[in-house]
């Protein structure tokens, strides 16, 4: 597997994302994310738990990426977030998956925290392009993102699907080891939608271009969660889509051991929290979002990252 010049440039003095480690990933160093230079795929395969307009009856060709250069740690995925599961693959074995989803009847191709390798994303869906991919590209990211490395996605994706975790500084630096992460979260939106422009569907209600923001409601954090869905109103009004989470799901094995820090991780979102959440949305005016109903805590929604679809079938 050989790096283009791109991928060559951005590993060797690495700062795709806000932490600029600056460290050389082609000589074996390692940053925050604790990634290499070739993309770690834990899972590749249809993906039905996503927004309606992305999953729609058909699903989301998700592909799910290790590595994370967040720490949050209520996390659901740590398996694949700390590296613990995954296969390293090539460029053109990337470009290859886009392709087989599309085959499988997929309504897009679902990037998952690809944050890691944008260098090699970008790479991949070129040659998935010029091979035949037609169905939308998905970016799919906890919003922790470098402007310069998502303008290497410019005219490759077609819609954002980031989170906008935190409001309050000292709240992410204790979740997440992200004391700026709303300052760059803010940043990397406008150049999202700067790119995506507005929401367009087709004739099936399933999202062709756009942004969708999520935000997951944490426990005792509504109103830090009603600052962010105010500062997205605001700044964007209806031109995105907001979508409002309450599938929280408190892990047994959370690295929790400041029990006072992390006294409400502990439990799940309460009704009330939820539904003064969205009626704070209402109030204010949001008309193009998402809300869930019921039967949403849980594991459910964390697949099994065995592989499926990753290796050559």
């Amino acid at each position: 597997m050989q790096l283009s010049f791109t991928e060559q440039t951005a590993y060797s003095n690495c700062r795709l994302c806000p932490r600029q480690c600056g460290v050389d990933r082609t000589v074996g160093e390692t940053g925050f994310c604790g990634m290499g230079i070739y993309p770690v795929v834990a899972r590749a395969a249809l993906h039905f738990w996503e927004e309606p307009c992305i999953s729609g009856e058909a699903g989301s060709g998700a592909v799910f990426f290790a590595g994370c250069n967040l720490r949050c740690v209520f996390c659901q995925n740590q398996e694949i977030s700390r590296g613990q599961a995954g296969k390293e693959i090539s460029v053109e074995r990337l470009a290859e998956i886009c392709l087989e989803l599309q085959e499988k009847g997929a309504n897009n191709i679902n990037l998952v925290t690809a944050t890691m390798f944008i260098p090699s994303v970008a790479e991949a869906l070129r040659q998935a392009k010029e091979k035949g991919l037609q169905i939308p590209v998905v970016y799919n990211c906890g919003g922790y993102e470098s402007v310069e490395a998502l303008r290497l996605l410019d005219g490759l994706v077609d819609i954002y699907l980031p989170d906008f975790k935190y409001w309050e500084s000292e709240i992410a630096r204790d979740y997440s080891a992200a004391e700026d992460y709303c300052m760059h979260a803010k940043e990397a939106l406008a150049e999202m939608v700067r790119q995506a422009g507005a929401p367009q569907f087709n004739e099936k209600g399933i999202l062709l271009k756009g942004v969708v923001v999520r935000h997951l409601l944490l426990p005792g954090q509504r109103k830090d969660a009603e600052k962010i869905i105010d500062y997205l109103y605001q700044t964007y009004g209806n031109d995105i889509y907001i979508s409002i989470m309450n599938q929280y799901t408190p892990m047994a094995d959370m690295d929790v051991t400041d029990k006072v820090l992390y006294k409400d991780l502990g439990r799940k979102v309460t009704r009330f929290e939820y539904d003064k959440t969205i009626e704070f949305a209402l109030d204010l005016g949001v008309k193009n979002g998402f809300m869930q109903e019921g039967g949403t805590v849980g594991e459910s929604f964390i697949p099994a990252f065995d592989l499926e679809g990753v290796e050559h079938e």
